[in-house]
């Protein structure tokens, strides 16, 4: 089996090319910068992806490129929309015109749900959207284009919207790795005070180990037209993960509130149900917030070693 994996250079990208290389596949990323096993190719050339996907003809592509960050996407919402929609659109087109019956998976954000007050203690896919970012309308405009496709063109296409993952080599600019990251300088004594905002609100959280394993079930198993929720169905506070990080320390590390980080949420719990991905993949969590927190804090005192 080949596989295309854009955005194969990032976070996700390198985990899912390693989880499906273990199980056969043979491998080819598409990003903005070459490097192992993975082309410079730039998903808004139309003409250049069109010839390596001719070149490659893969049994299945993952779609994973994107701009995640929901703060830039406010700056500069046409950059995102770019990035996220006509890359997009230029690969569904791209694969239509090569061949319709390649297996598309695209990855979507549990972000496209929006506000959802009392429905976040059970987040079903057939929960209606309000998007209330930039980014979050990117991705469920995203998502409506895939899925008219598969509708229109008979192409064969599943999308997930993913709740929070983690692990090793996320960057900061996250929750649990800002909460790593900073214990582990203080660690090292390279700042003195570990600043947070809201520790209340409680989200779902998922090691990308499980993730990308989701991503390859969908692909494998997943019905066209079909949208899958990827997450733990297990919630945790801010505070409760903070409290992992500080017993995983070696220093005591003094904890202070930040107000510019201090973000109210109308959503106090948000917990991914997973009933349709375990019920047609057989998908369940194997890693716990536990080993996310640690996978995380050993990434950062390498990085900060170094």
């Amino acid at each position: 089996m080949k596989a295309v994996i854009t955005g194969c250079g990032g976070f996700v990208g390198s985990y899912l090319k390693k989880e499906l290389e273990t199980h056969g596949y043979e491998v080819c990323g598409f990003d903005l910068f070459e490097g192992p096993g993975c082309r410079r190719v730039d998903l808004s050339d139309k003409e250049a992806l069109r010839e390596n996907l001719r070149e490659i003809m893969p049994d299945c592509v993952f779609h994973l490129a994107g701009q995640a960050n929901v703060a830039y996407s406010w700056k500069n919402p046409q950059k995102t929309f770019e990035i996220n929609v006509i890359a997009t659109l230029n690969l569904l087109d791209a694969i239509r015109e090569i061949s319709p019956g390649i297996k598309v998976l695209i990855v979507g954000s549990s972000d496209e749900y929006g506000s959802l007050k009392e429905r976040g203690v059970n987040v079903t896919e057939d929960i209606v959207l309000h998007p209330a970012t930039p980014y979050a309308v990117s991705k469920q405009t995203q998502e409506d284009l895939a899925l008219l496709y598969a509708r229109t063109y008979k192409m064969n296409v599943c999308c997930t919207r993913s709740f929070n993952h983690g692990g090793a080599g996320q960057k900061e600019g996250f929750m649990i790795p800002d909460f790593c990251a900073g214990a582990v300088r203080i660690e090292k004594g390279l700042q003195s005070e570990l600043k947070v905002g809201n520790l209340d609100s409680k989200r779902d959280f998922t090691h990308v180990k499980d993730v990308v394993r989701a991503y390859r079930l969908i692909a494998e198993k997943g019905v066209s037209g079909e949208v899958y929720n990827v997450g733990s169905g297990r919630t945790f506070s801010a505070r409760e993960v903070l409290d992992i990080v500080l017993r995983s320390v070696k220093t005591p590390c003094k904890v202070v509130r930040d107000a510019s980080r201090m973000r109210p949420s109308d959503t106090p719990v948000v917990c991914c149900n997973h009933d349709k991905l375990t019920g047609r993949t057989g998908w369940m969590p194997e890693f716990s917030i536990e080993q996310i927190v640690k996978d995380c804090l050993e990434y950062y005192r390498g990085v900060i070693d170094g």
